[in-house]
């Protein structure tokens, strides 16, 4: 016994003496006494500080810390904003170009007013112009495909921007007036956008993945300030500002929508359309001249294959769970399956994306009228010298302000007054915006039905033709803006949402697939769209808007009832990234954080 207690004494000796900090002298009691006095001792990075919720810098916080720390996003590496650049450009030339189709179809092929164009009206216009927008959001599958089995992400947007290129050149050429005189205009532009839309179909799938593939955190992790205050840097913030700051960029690039309708309506289709296409040049420059920059991620092989097999095991089985193969073990399934447990798991989260992406085509319904509707909606205004398709610019112009105030502004006071926007209800919010954007077009419209000369058959009446030129009704121009801005503003919170999340639920090798099931849903709008063309006249435009708008607020109400609950689990999603490389926070935290 006497052995024992002397044992335990030497041991509590021992442990006693490793507690105390080095260099300092002990008092007659036993305990330490600080070589200065008024010196301030840090143990939170000691055992004992991190039981009691004190976790160290560059650690994972525990539950405690995750519900009582702010959190904050990290600066993007410079080669995200490389990529972000080249979407810039390729969003330039699209709706550079794109944003004239609506007058390049209708207007007259003898015009004198506007420049010449196919002669073809403006609901053929209409028409052409959602197949242009539908085909550009099912071709992303094609992209995805070709990326995560084939090529990788870089290697599949060179290829693609190789054949925008040569859609771009037939668009030019064949917008030439000597194509027109020729009648090959027509054919021209068909051709072309097929081209353009599997070109523009396999950038985007992949342009997005690739620029949240430069940041590389998975985890959280603790970071104290000069302040003091202790944080916590969030990958799912960090995102978040990535798909903030690649929207403000494509927006950025929209502003071709200021210089491409000047330069139709004084020199031509054909001379916007050579802008946009040296434009897009630049990017491609950028893409090859960076290319050792950029992290890149080898393909998969036949991953997108496997989740299909995964999926038909799933349903064959009406259990989620039943791909895994320690399920198909337990249940005396023979047949060994290639993948593990870990990456069914990624797949049902990538399921549950999905599964929000199925209300997304309303929001595109509402979405499309900005670039075909609203254009004709602006045709019948009266434009005080500025072209029609002009006004697209607003929904750009309220993106580029409104991105940086929520960022930098709205969303980090929220988050240091402890109210956290998850991306459902982000997307509700989108889906409240799209329906007032479509309230007021519809009373824009009611006001240019209720001004002369031609009341509800605007551009159509003998009172409108004076001097050669069609005048349009009496209604200012400047009347519809607020329009784009509610647009721009749902944007914000549902485009740039959907593009964070299907990032951040997709499993590593199937991002670009995923992102390409999110830009189908468009295609989906752009098919009720088409639906929509027979009732996209005058005088039925205020109900077709009124319509829209009744669905998007319904939509909101029904969106949020069903999915609000993942807001409450959005922490969880990110335990599935464990496995992905972790860097240690060595990254400059957010200018917000050092400033507090």
């Amino acid at each position: 016994m006497a052995n024992n207690h002397e044992d335990t004494v030497a041991e509590l000796h021992e442990e006693f003496n490793e507690r105390v900090p080095h260099g300092e002298t002990r008092d007659l009691a036993g305990g330490f006494i600080a070589s200065d006095p008024d010196e301030k001792k840090d143990f939170s990075s000691s055992p004992e500080s991190a039981e009691e919720g004190n976790t160290a810098d560059g650690e994972e916080p525990n539950d405690f810390e995750k519900r009582t720390l702010r959190r904050v996003g990290e600066n993007l590496p410079a080669s995200a904003f490389l990529i972000a650049i080249v979407e810039l450009m390729e969003r330039f030339t699209y709706y550079g170009a794109s944003g004239l189709f609506q007058n390049y179809i209708s207007n007259d092929k003898s015009d004198t007013t506007d420049a010449p164009g196919l002669g073809m009206g403006g609901q053929a216009a209409t028409g052409l112009n959602l197949f242009f927008q539908w085909f550009c959001y099912v071709t992303p599958i094609l992209g995805a495909i070709i990326s995560d089995q084939y090529l990788g992400k870089y290697k599949a947007i060179m290829l693609f921007c190789g054949v925008y290129w040569v859609g771009l050149v037939i668009l030019w050429t064949t917008s030439l007036p000597a194509a027109h005189a020729a009648n090959a205009g027509l054919p021209g532009y068909i051709v072309a956008i097929i081209i353009i839309g599997f070109g523009t179909g396999g950038i985007k799938s992949n342009i997005a993945p690739l620029i949240a593939d430069q940041y590389q955190r998975r985890t959280m992790a603790i970071r104290t300030e000069k302040s003091g205050e202790r944080i916590i840097i969030d990958p799912a913030i960090t995102y978040q500002r990535i798909y903030m700051i690649f929207y403000w960029c494509i927006n950025l690039g929209s502003l071709s929508l200021i210089a491409t309708p000047f330069m139709e309506k004084y020199c031509g289709f054909w001379t916007a359309f050579l802008m946009c296409f040296l434009m897009f040049n630049v990017g491609i420059f950028i893409l090859v001249i960076r290319r050792k920059s950029y992290i890149i991620h080898p393909p998969q092989g036949s991953i997108i294959t496997d989740a299909f097999k995964a999926l038909g095991m799933m349903i064959a089985s009406r259990n989620m769970d039943a791909a895994k193969p320690s399920w198909r073990a337990a249940h005396g399934k023979t047949k060994p399956v290639v993948w593990n447990d870990h990456f069914v798991e990624e797949l049902k989260r990538a399921i549950r994306a999905c599964k929000v992406f199925v209300f997304y085509p309303i929001f595109w319904v509402g979405y499309g009228q900005f670039s075909t509707n609203f254009v004709t909606q602006a045709g019948q205004m009266n434009g005080h010298g500025m072209p029609n398709d002009f006004m697209q610019n607003f929904d750009s112009i309220s993106i580029l302000i409104f991105t940086p105030l929520l960022e930098m502004l709205v969303y980090p006071a929220l988050r240091k007054a402890g109210i956290k926007i998850r991306p459902i209800a982000r997307i509700t919010l989108g889906f409240v915006w799209i329906s007032m954007c479509l309230g007021y077009a519809a009373i824009v419209q009611h006001l240019i039905y209720n001004a002369g000369p031609c009341y509800k058959s605007p551009l159509e009446c003998d009172a409108a033709n004076v001097d050669g030129k069609t005048l349009p009704n009496n209604v200012h121009i400047a009347v519809q803006a607020p329009a784009y801005v509610f647009v721009g503003l749902a944007e914000i919170f549902i485009s740039v949402t959907g593009l964070e999340y299907a990032y951040t639920k997709a499993p590593p090798s199937m991002k670009s697939f995923v992102q390409s099931l999110y830009l189908f849903t468009n295609a989906f709008g752009s098919a009720i769209s088409e639906a929509l063309v027979s009732v996209s006249k005058d005088p039925e435009f205020i109900w077709m808007y009124t319509g829209v708008a009744g669905a998007s607020i319904v939509t909101a109400f029904v969106f949020f009832a069903l999915f609000h609950h993942y807001d409450k689990i959005e922490d969880e999603s990110f335990e599935l990234d464990r496995e992905a490389p972790v860097l240690p926070p060595t990254k400059e935290v957010e200018a917000e954080a050092d400033a507090n």
